[in-house]
């Protein structure tokens, strides 16, 4: 009986470690064009269409975004209700913290990571990338702070978006990516791809 539990779990492991350590190239491949693509367009609207002096388009926060809406996409923190609402939920909270405790870096810092990381589980919209977003308002360059809440609207909600649509587009062209997970979403996205191609 032991010997049975033992030798089960044995079989488990194996096929577990086996199965994560499987090298899959087109999984690989998209999620590489997918990010390249999403981070490609911040980066090619922020140094084409932003002078020098206007607002910075691409921030750290959306580096770890795109490790989880194109590399991890069936995990629940990379869904389009975390990936948006956790960066806006955060942004609002970093930029209030600024405005309310400015130059306290020591207090502003931890507040606005802990504020953001339980107003994100409150509001169901957990996305680890949240707290950097929040912490940038708080800790970011003057040209950052300078925006105040429209560091929510850009670079936080348009930059989202972006990623958000292009998430959209590059893990449902195969048939192994499904993104979202929501099987109705799904259903819905996959018929707008069949109904362009017909």
């Amino acid at each position: 009986m032991v010997k049975d539990k033992i030798k089960r779990g044995v079989r488990i492991s194996r096929y577990i470690v086996y199965r994560e350590t499987l090298v899959d190239f087109k999984e690989h491949f998209w999620a590489f064009i997918g990010s390249f693509i999403g981070i490609g367009l911040i980066a090619y609207l922020q140094s084409n269409f932003l002078g020098v002096n206007d607002n910075l388009f691409l921030i750290g926060s959306f580096g770890a975004s795109s490790v989880l809406i194109y590399g991890a996409i069936q995990s629940p923190f990379a869904q389009p209700r975390n990936l948006v609402g956790g960066h806006l939920v955060s942004a609002i909270i970093g930029v209030s913290i600024n405005y309310v405790l400015p130059d306290i870096i020591w207090i502003t810092a931890p507040l606005a990571v802990s504020l953001s990381i339980v107003c994100m589980q409150i509001t169901k919209t957990l996305h680890p990338p949240g707290g950097a977003t929040a912490l940038i308002a708080v800790i970011g360059s003057e040209k950052i702070k300078d925006l105040g809440f429209l560091y929510i609207l850009s670079p936080v909600l348009t930059g989202s978006l972006i990623l958000l649509i292009v998430a959209l587009i590059f893990n449902n062209i195969t048939a192994n990516r499904h993104y979202p997970t929501n099987k109705k979403y799904t259903k819905i996205i996959r018929k707008v791809f069949s109904s362009r191609k017909d």
